[in-house]
């Protein structure tokens, strides 16, 4: 979703008025229904910043990454709530039913899950979630991806990103298979957004298939990244930017492959280089 906007760009030294595409960002609260001792209760779970569109896969995956439901049949119903507001007449709320309270801690949802487009950890705890959320470490045996195929990602990402073809300010995972073909591509104003839009989608159509499978990410891989492919088993990350060093420290501690700076000809391995088939 763009908007377009009066701009000034400089270029040979000249002014020009242009009109430009613009991502949208908007806010979105995020609720969570649930039966506790045979009462419903409603609980605020995330306010986030995000690009307008596909609000039902980004709850999906956010509850799936955040351990708060272990598949797509915990979730009854999935509403969009609320007035229309906003510039763009947007409903910025939506509620999802659940029907299993098993991994349901009311005192960590009671936190304030504030996070914005760029952040999606702000005022968690960063080791203490992932112990909680992940227990076993991820199978090196796959997926077995060869160098071709990495060195594509990028533009095969790309090719993908409709909004980034129109306003140049929104980040995307994708995930690809082993010989290449492009399952799905989200886009949002948010790298985590992006990427819980995209795993929320694949498993909700089940077409995910870690076995085979890998995901590319625009701009920098983080911790929180790092920690959401866990979660859906994806056994190779790789992103166009720079890892930090916590997601490094993750990668190397579940078995994760995390790839950095990968161009036409060119690509970093951070950790577990097994899965990566070179040519020689």
């Amino acid at each position: 979703m763009d908007i377009k906007y009066n701009v000034s760009k400089y270029k040979d030294s000249k002014i020009q008025e242009i009109k430009d595409s613009i991502s949208v960002e908007e806010p979105l609260e995020m609720r969570l229904r649930f039966k506790k001792s045979d009462k419903w209760e409603t609980q605020n779970i995330s306010i986030t910043m995000r690009t307008p569109n596909n609000d039902q896969d980004l709850i999906r995956g956010f509850l799936f990454n955040e351990g708060i439901i272990e598949n797509l049949d915990e979730i009854d119903s999935l509403e969009q709530k609320g007035d229309d507001v906003g510039d763009y007449n947007l409903k910025n709320v939506i509620e999802a039913t659940i029907n299993n309270t098993k991994n349901l801690d009311i005192g960590k949802l009671k936190r304030n899950f504030l996070t914005n487009s760029s952040c999606g950890i702000c005022g968690k705890t960063s080791l203490d979630s992932i112990e909680v959320l992940k227990k076993e470490k991820l199978d090196l045996s796959f997926p077995l991806i060869k160098e071709e195929i990495i060195m594509k990602a990028p533009k095969l990402l790309i090719n993908k990103q409709s909004e980034f073809a129109k306003t140049g300010g929104i980040h995307a995972s994708a995930l690809i298979s082993d010989n290449g073909d492009v399952i799905s591509t989200r886009e949002d104003v948010g790298r985590h957004n992006a990427l819980d839009k995209l795993i929320g989608h694949t498993l909700n159509n089940k077409t995910i298939d870690p076995k085979k499978q890998f995901i590319a990410c625009s701009g920098r891989l983080n911790f929180e990244l790092v920690q959401k492919g866990l979660m859906a088993n994806i056994g190779l990350m790789a992103g166009v930017g720079a890892p930090t060093s916590l997601a490094i420290d993750l990668a190397k501690r579940y078995n994760m492959t995390l790839l950095g700076f990968v161009k036409e000809n060119s690509f970093n391995i951070y950790s577990n280089i097994d899965r990566v088939i070179i040519n020689t």
